[in-house]
Order: structure tokens, then sequence, then C-alpha cells
């Protein structure tokens, strides 16, 4: 009786996240820069984009467009942070585990942050400047290599015994995050001299979901796919975990190949995000919380549901705050930082006996 309750549970959780995003993807359309447009027009737009009608008048199928791919990108980012965070929580069996509190989206931004000197100009050795079209993927391999990177080094600065404790990691990640935040405080410091690429260079700290392409939109969605396909490979595994790694490998569980296929899954969809938005931190922490309150804590569910979660979690707060605020929205990372502060604040408050001294 009770795992019945949990799947009719499980199943309308699912079905109004479903509903959310159909809801505020629509929203997401008719309201942003310029004047708001009438659903009639945006649908008649998005038809015209696929080629079953003819595109709408003046600037509008532009507006239309851009206003597409913002949405797109959107769920696509809270989606891959949130499908992160929740890989990170398992692996670690840490409520505070997160990409950004890890230093993944740091090292993710230090390597997407390089990759743009370099495509930029600044690295006259490698001749992928000349190389324009390449500019997204490039940013967006280094992004992934970068928090690929510190996804290890935390892991195995953290790691003593075999064991990783709460306070250990935090410690770990924030000493990363710092580590990196020095270098890429000197990337953006070279590139002072010249506006457009200090510009690009500074969107990547705030968090930017303007001005996005269907190269993005590939790019990202691609991403998160792979990391996606690591989903049943490693969702049951983590659930042995939590009775610890010593009697999840007496179950028969493979303990590094799981390590390894959720490290890099981890550090996939993270960073993907942060290569194609900047650094948007706390919803890797806020909606794995939110979702295992809601339907517990078995990875089947609750992997599939962070990425619909995800999703709808960053569109509903990037959707609500272009409408209220109008033609000044905050930076999504901004944004973030004001919800998830306080939310971390509360976590870690709630996990002072499991950290215990240090």
């Amino acid at each position: 009786m009770k795992a019945s309750k949990t799947v009719r549970k499980t199943w309308g959780v699912g079905i109004a996240l479903v509903l959310l995003l159909v809801v505020f993807s629509l929203f997401g359309l008719l309201v942003g820069s310029g004047e708001p447009m009438a659903p009639a027009r945006a649908l008649r737009g998005v038809l015209a984009l696929v080629g079953l009608g003819e595109p709408l008048s003046g600037n509008s199928q532009v507006i239309l467009e851009l206003r597409l791919w913002r949405v797109l990108v959107t769920l696509g980012v809270g989606a891959g942070l949130s499908l992160s965070g929740a890989l990170l929580q398992g692996l670690f069996r840490n409520s505070l585990a997160s990409p950004s509190l890890m230093g993944i989206s740091s090292g993710a931004m230090l390597g997407a942050s390089l990759a743009v000197l370099v495509v930029g100009g600044y690295g006259p050795d490698l001749d992928i400047t000349k190389l324009t079209g390449s500019a997204p993927v490039a940013i967006t391999v280094c992004g992934f290599l970068g928090a690929l990177f510190a996804a290890f080094l935390v892991t195995a600065l953290a790691a003593r015994g075999g064991r990783i404790s709460v306070s250990t990691l935090l410690l770990v990640g924030i000493a990363i995050n710092a580590c990196f935040g020095g270098v890429i405080a000197a990337v953006q410091y070279a590139s002072l001299q010249d506006f457009e690429m200090t510009r690009a260079v500074f969107a990547w700290s705030f968090g930017t979901l303007q001005d996005r392409s269907p190269y993005h939109v590939g790019l990202l969605w691609a991403g998160l796919a792979l990391a996606m396909l690591a989903i049943p490979f490693v969702a049951r595994e983590l659930d042995l975990f939590a009775g610890g790694e010593e009697d999840a490998r007496a179950l028969g569980v493979n303990i590094a190949w799981v390590k390894l296929v959720a490290l890099v899954a981890a550090s996939l969809a993270a960073g993907v995000a942060v290569a194609v938005a900047g650094q948007i931190a706390f919803v890797g922490l806020i909606v794995p919380h939110i979702v295992r309150r809601l339907c517990g804590s078995s990875h089947h569910t609750l992997l599939p549901l962070c990425v619909l979660a995800g999703a709808a979690f960053l569109l509903t707060a990037d959707v609500s705050q272009r409408w209220i605020l109008g033609e000044h929205p905050l930076k999504p990372g901004v944004l973030m930082s004001l919800v998830g502060g306080p939310f971390f604040l509360v976590v870690l408050l709630k996990n002072r006996k499991v950290m215990g001294g240090w």
C-alpha cells in the first residue's frame, strides 16, 4: 500500500512538473525584452521557424526566436545543474554536495574562460583563433574538462581512508573555489584592455541566458543527453551507497566504476551548463533537496525528476523575474545566489550534528 502511494505521488509530481514546464515555456515566449506577444502570434512564429508558416513581420520573428533559444537554454541549464547535484549528493552521501560548492562550476568556468581568451586571440601559439565557428564547441569542451578536473581533484583531496566527511568536503570545496577564483580573476585582469573580451569573461561570472543561439542549445542538450545516459547505470548503485561503500561492495557494486561514471556524468552536466550560461550557483543544491522531500531518495525516480524539476525551477524563476522587473532583470547567477544563500545556510545548520568538530 505504501509503495503504491509513493508511485502515485511520484507520477503526480512528474505530471505537475511537465505542466509547469509547458505553462512557463509558453509564458517565456510571450514576455521579455520588447513588447509582450500574443499567444497566437507566438505560435505562428514557432511554426514559421520549422517551415510551417510565414514568419512574423518586422523584428517580431527575431525577438521570438531569441526568446525561444533563451527558454530552451534555461531549461537545459536548470536540468543539467540539478542532475549534477543529485549525482554528487548520492555519490558522496552528502546533502550539501553540489557543483557550485565543490568547485566543479568554478572549474568549468575557468576552462571556459581560458577558451574564451584563446578564441579571442590571446593564445598566439594556438591557431584556433580563426575558427570562429568552432568557438562554442571549444568553450564547451574546455568547460567540461575544467569541471572534470575539479571533480576528481576534490574527490582525491577530500577522501581519507575511503571516507569523505561533510566538513572535509566543504573545506576542500571552499579551497578549490578560492584557488580557481584567483586564476579566474587573473584571466579577467588580463582581458581588461579589450572591452568585448572583458564583457564575455564577466558574463560567465554572473551567468547569462541572453543572446543564446541554436548552436548553444544543441551543444547544451547534447551534453545533457549524454549525462542522462548514465542514470540507468548508477541509480541502483547509488541507492546501495547509502549504507556505505563497504556494504555496497559486499552487495556486488563495482565502486570504482560507479564513482567514475557518476563523476563524469555530473561533470558533463555541470560543465556544459556553465560553458553555455556561466556560473549559476545553488540550483544543484536546492532542487535535489526539494525532490527528495516530495518523492523519497530512490535514485531511479530522484534523478529523472531532478532533470524535470531543475528545468522547471530555473525557468520559473527566470520568467517570473523578467515579468516583474521588466527591462532590467537580475542576472541568473545573482538571482540564484539570493535564493540559494539562505537555503544553503538552513541546510548547513540542520547538518551541524553530522559535521561534528574539525
